[in-house]
């Protein structure tokens, strides 16, 4: 595994098994991720992007070991350690539960409201021994509350008293009092306003600079992904179709789905002509997605190779990674 890469993703498989079915038979499973290849760099700010059901949340907290793999390896590696994430022991994930955080999208539902924003901040490093006193507890959690730009006055308060933007600033906060070497932003501004949004945004860019942080940024927003990330993965029913640096993909998309998705983002020109490609049609099931590309039953560039023989990810010297069989074909 190479030095610069912190994740690394090989034939990750989650599936679902679901109630029901035949009497005699294999059961029905929700194929919420199947066969992906990722490697997540060091210091990068990596972007997933797609539809709602295409499995980014399902990969992100895989990378977590918050959800069961099925099959293939997810490796953490960093200065001090290397962890094989399907054969770890539960010392071993005590101590990557340290090094890895999760902030949740809805900032909202993610904050008790019986707790004080202290107590909520401070909670990780009491359930994780990572301090030994209150008054060093105290100096974490006021460390943070500043990086975060929550006073001290903040502290003391209940979730109840504080806006959206606000209320997310703490579950950062938060993700971040144990001082995490990688994290997971699951959709983390897309409950809030735009502006709101922004700031928040920028927050974590800055607290990334500072902190040398690693972050696995989930949305299906591409303007706020193009924002802020560095490189950008594009999932559709639990597969990668594409995955290259952010400006390269915005400049050059390559996958029929990409192109679609960026066609959709809307322009500030209201005088702009439409562009916009319209797919028709819904994602296929989980459970029972069709043979081939799954993309093929949405895709108006289909051919027959496309019905029969599932397309892999073909690797550029550039870093471009683009599973389709006639991408080259396509290009402009």
């Amino acid at each position: 595994m190479s030095d610069d890469i912190l994740i690394k993703a090989r034939d990750l498989s989650v599936h679902y098994p679901l109630s029901g079915g035949k009497l005699f038979g294999p059961k029905p499973v929700v194929k919420a991720c199947e066969g992906v290849n990722l490697d997540i760099a060091k210091g990068s700010f990596f972007g997933l992007v797609g539809e709602s059901g295409s499995g980014k949340t399902t990969l992100g907290r895989a990378c977590l070991k918050a959800a069961p793999i099925t099959r293939g390896t997810v490796r953490y590696k960093d200065e001090d350690v290397s962890y094989d994430l399907t054969q770890i022991d539960k010392e071993q994930l005590t101590d990557y539960r340290k090094r890895s955080q999760l902030i949740f999208q809805d900032p909202y539902a993610a904050l008790s409201p019986r707790m004080t924003v202290r107590d909520i901040i401070a909670e990780p490093l009491e359930v994780m021994g990572l301090t030994s006193s209150r008054e060093e507890t105290d100096e974490r959690v006021r460390e943070i509350a500043a990086k975060c730009r929550l006073n001290l006055e903040h502290l003391r308060r209940f979730p109840h008293a504080f806006s959206g933007g606000q209320r997310q600033r703490i579950s950062i906060a938060r993700a971040l009092v144990s001082r995490p070497h990688f994290v997971v932003a699951d959709e983390s501004v897309a409950a809030l306003d735009v502006s709101i949004q922004a700031d928040v945004l920028n927050l974590l860019k800055e607290i990334q600079a500072e902190m040398g942080l690693t972050f696995l940024f989930i949305s299906h927003d591409l303007s706020v992904v193009a924002h802020v990330c560095d490189h950008v993965a594009v999932m559709y029913l639990g597969r990668l179709v594409e995955s290259a640096p952010t400006r390269e993909l915005f400049a050059a998309p390559r996958h029929p789905y990409t192109k679609a998705l960026l066609s959709a983002i809307p322009s500030l020109d209201p005088d702009a002509p439409k562009t916009a490609q319209k797919l028709e049609g819904e994602i296929p099931s989980p459970t029972n997605p069709p043979p081939g590309c799954k993309f093929q039953t949405r895709c108006p560039n289909a051919i027959d190779i496309c019905r029969v023989d599932e397309p892999k990810l073909e690797h550029s010297s550039t870093g471009h990674e683009v599973a389709c069989h006639r991408w080259q074909d396509l290009m402009d």
